[in-house]
């Protein structure tokens, strides 16, 4: 028979592309996750992957084992559902996160208290993992819930066996010194009022720039971009000179120090936060759990 964990390493590989990248994602060594493939082809009689480059790929054979081998994880995964609904359906166990950095820090950690207090019996496993990485631990069984931001405007392609939910819509607003001339406006910000100011904004390639870049699509000139830092602390480092502005989501703003403000914009620049998980885990009570916190929250 072949066994559930050499089927899960199959998967991870023809996602990911070659065995040490697999075994990193399922905690082994590529050594142990090369022992569960030769295992599975003693099993079926036949090899299932083959050199390519650097990494591997799947011979029909493995495809055939891959794609189905869907229907053996969501019935697995219906098992473990029937089990906790005898349990009176009560969330429990161990539920496996992947999130990106400021969806842990905005959305999960302030829920993760109530969920701890609520459901004694149910512990959280958070790992921060990009809204494509994440996808694909949810898809290969390695995480059970997922936490997806946007990218620039347009949701993450979701494959037929998961499931989304809008859970939160973030905002960008501008941060100054309570000293810079714009601190004295209290209506929010539009773009002639932004015009000619100094800026930090995070670098090119992130979706904070992209927001940043439409900010000023229709400005005849380039805005004055003094610095380019990733880190949001030290953005706000950078703002209490008083030099510059900064734009910054409202999941990813650190605490204020004493001196700087927060001023909306007229149109702020959003994005939505998904949650996602297999459509065979859709009676999860934990996960139904987390998702409730989320969306009360």
């Amino acid at each position: 028979m072949i066994e559930v964990g050499a089927l899960r390493a199959l998967r991870s590989v023809a996602a990911l592309g070659t065995l040490a990248r697999a075994a990193d994602e399922l905690g082994f060594t590529a050594s142990a996750v090369s022992q569960q493939i030769k295992r599975l082809e003693r099993q079926i009689g036949m090899p299932v992957l083959a050199p390519a480059g650097r990494g591997v790929v799947l011979t029909p054979a493995g495809q055939a084992v891959v794609d189905s081998s869907l229907e053996v994880f969501q019935a697995l995964e219906r098992c473990a559902d029937a089990a906790q609904s005898v349990a009176e359906g009560a969330p429990r166990g161990v539920l496996r996160v992947a999130a990106f950095s400021t969806g842990i820090r905005g959305l999960l950690a302030p829920v993760h208290p109530r969920l701890l207090k609520r459901y004694p019996d149910l512990r959280l496993h958070i790992s921060e993992q990009d809204p494509d990485q994440a996808l694909h631990s949810v898809d290969a069984g390695t995480a059970d819930l997922a936490l997806l931001h946007d990218a620039d405007g347009l949701p993450a392609p979701l494959s037929p066996a998961l499931s989304r939910r809008l859970v939160h819509t973030d905002l960008g607003d501008v941060v100054m010194a309570e000293t810079h001339p714009l601190a004295r406006v209290e209506a929010p910000l539009g773009e002639a009022d932004l015009a000619g100011h100094a800026w930090v904004t995070s670098p090119p390639g992130t979706v904070c720039h992209q927001w940043f870049r439409r900010l000023f699509a229709g400005s005849p000139e380039e805005p004055d971009v003094r610095h380019l830092v990733d880190d949001f602390s030290t953005q706000l480092s950078l703002v209490a000179s008083g030099e510059v502005l900064a734009l910054i989501p409202r999941l990813a703003r650190p605490p204020l120090t004493e001196g700087l403000v927060v001023r909306p914009l007229r149109r702020p620049p959003t994005r939505e936060v998904h949650a996602a998980w297999r459509r065979s885990a859709e009676a999860s009570p934990a996960i139904k759990a987390v998702l409730a916190e989320l969306q009360a929250a």
